[in-house]
């Protein structure tokens, strides 16, 4: 009888621990799931918060004189821009304005003159900073009104909505998308700026073997100068029997 018991109470504690066990798993198994998804959640974030993004622009126009907006794009990069006049003063009059885009070149890529609203488009051919200017027409000159600009570049100039179609993608699919979009532009841009810290390391080494070339120029001059007047010091002072 008393070894039936302790089989009895034996078998008790086994499962007792088997299901302190499991709990144990399911409780590890919870953790690792959300941790998993905090760190998902903190990578979309961080990749949402890299990603190039729609810039909207109020400029407000001189009344004679050009206004500019410059934007520095890497090549190979598709920027749109909308554009129209903003004249709260009397709608029915809207003042006409000038457009100009040019390229770090100086090629236009964009010129239109006597309008009110527009849209500019271009995929850039070199890095460097381009330039979209804005003015009032002749007619106009006097009278000062605003412009308001939306300014998208990289993934932000896509139409996501035609390449869901297109693809047959939407939902988290869409997303991610979106995201290995996002993290390609930011590998292409540690490359530039790799590149650029590259060139601008160069530059310096150069320049401050420059200056040490002069300093020591500059050294030896001036030995050279206290050597001689040294020697014309000591041949004036013989003639005049001085020494």
């Amino acid at each position: 009888m008393e070894t039936e018991r302790e089989r009895e109470h034996s078998a008790t504690e086994t499962s007792g621990e088997r299901g302190t066990r499991e709990e144990g798993m399911r409780t590890r198994d919870e953790t690792v799931i959300l941790r998993a998804e905090a760190v998902f959640l903190c990578s979309v974030g961080l990749l949402a918060a890299w990603m190039p993004t729609a810039a909207a622009l109020w400029l407000s126009l001189p009344t004679s004189g050009t206004k500019c907006v410059s934007e520095e794009i890497h090549a190979g990069v598709v920027a749109m821009a909308d554009y129209a006049v903003i004249h709260d003063d009397d709608p029915r009059n809207t003042p006409t304005i000038s457009v100009k885009v040019t390229a770090p070149n100086g090629d236009t890529l964009h010129h239109k003159g006597n309008i009110t609203i527009g849209q500019f488009a271009f995929t850039s051919n070199e890095p460097g900073t381009y330039l979209a200017c804005f003015w009032l027409d002749g007619a106009n000159r006097g009278a000062g009104t605003s412009v308001g600009i939306s300014w998208k570049i990289g993934i932000a100039a896509k139409d996501w909505e035609s390449i869901a179609k297109k693809e047959k993608i939407e939902g988290v699919e869409l997303e991610l998308r979106k995201l290995e979009e996002a993290v390609e532009v930011i590998h292409e841009n540690l490359l530039y700026l790799r590149n650029r810290e590259a060139g601008m390391r160069d530059v310096s080494e150069k320049t401050n073997s420059r200056v040490a070339m002069f300093s020591f120029m500059s050294l030896t001059v001036c030995i050279l100068a206290s050597v001689v007047q040294l020697w014309h010091l000591k041949g004036y002072f013989h003639k005049k029997k001085l020494i």
